[in-house]
């Protein structure tokens, strides 16, 4: 069994003019980025020409990739990028930022919980099933704009805050903000599907507030 060449040294190819070399790049990540951008804007044609954009930009300013970080997160960067263009121009926002004119209360408002509840089973054994997942994506879609990059960033493709606040064009402060209404707002969903009724807490509960707190933010105890 052959092994593949990583992506630094079809990178340092790629640079030096060997074509092959960045198609296997592309090969590689497409559909990941693909996938980023669907989710993203929400729209299969949008998500085709963020994704054609993204590799286009990218051998365009390959040359200057110094390669400080891996070069699958400077493609999510790039996306990420192309992504917001699109929304921004889908809500007539050339110039502003979208997730200002979409994100009005982030001066630290988090807001509280109206549904909780134990879950009904482990939330590792539910994770396991297709229902789950496609409940979790579902979820996801329904997020604002805003809240929807910052999870999708930070969760799934697992940037940094700084990484993902630098893609965003928004402060590291306002990602965490928004990375936990994002959170929020996904458990509860997922919360008043498989919540147990009969084990549920109302809000002002202060016996259970705290591990609810903890619970829904992913905190350990």
């Amino acid at each position: 069994m052959t092994d593949q060449p990583d992506d630094r040294d079809l990178v340092r190819a790629a640079k030096g003019g060997d074509v092959a070399a960045f198609e296997a790049l592309v090969k590689r990540h497409e559909r990941r980025i693909y996938g980023l951008a669907r989710r993203l804007t929400g729209s299969e044609q949008d998500a085709q020409d963020v994704t054609q954009q993204t590799f286009l930009s990218a051998i365009e300013h390959l040359s200057g990739f110094r390669e400080a970080a891996a070069f699958a997160t400077w493609l999510t960067t790039i996306a990420a990028n192309a992504a917001m263009k699109v929304l921004r121009k889908r809500l007539g926002l050339p110039t502003t930022s979208l997730d200002e004119a979409t994100e009005p209360d982030d001066a630290g408002h988090v807001p509280h919980p109206e549904y909780i509840a134990d879950w009904r089973e482990a939330p590792d054994r539910l994770a396991q099933r297709a229902e789950t997942h496609q409940l979790l994506d579902s979820a996801i879609a329904e997020l604002s704009a805003a809240q929807r990059a910052v999870f999708l960033l930070r969760d799934v493709e697992d940037l940094s805050v700084r990484d993902t606040a630098k893609a965003l064009g928004i402060s590291e402060a306002n990602v965490k903000i928004r990375l936990l209404r994002a959170r929020l707002q996904l458990r509860e969903r997922l919360t008043r599907v498989f919540g147990d009724e009969k084990r549920r807490y109302e809000p002002g509960d202060h016996a259970h507030g705290l591990v609810s707190r903890r619970a829904l933010s992913g905190e350990s105890p």
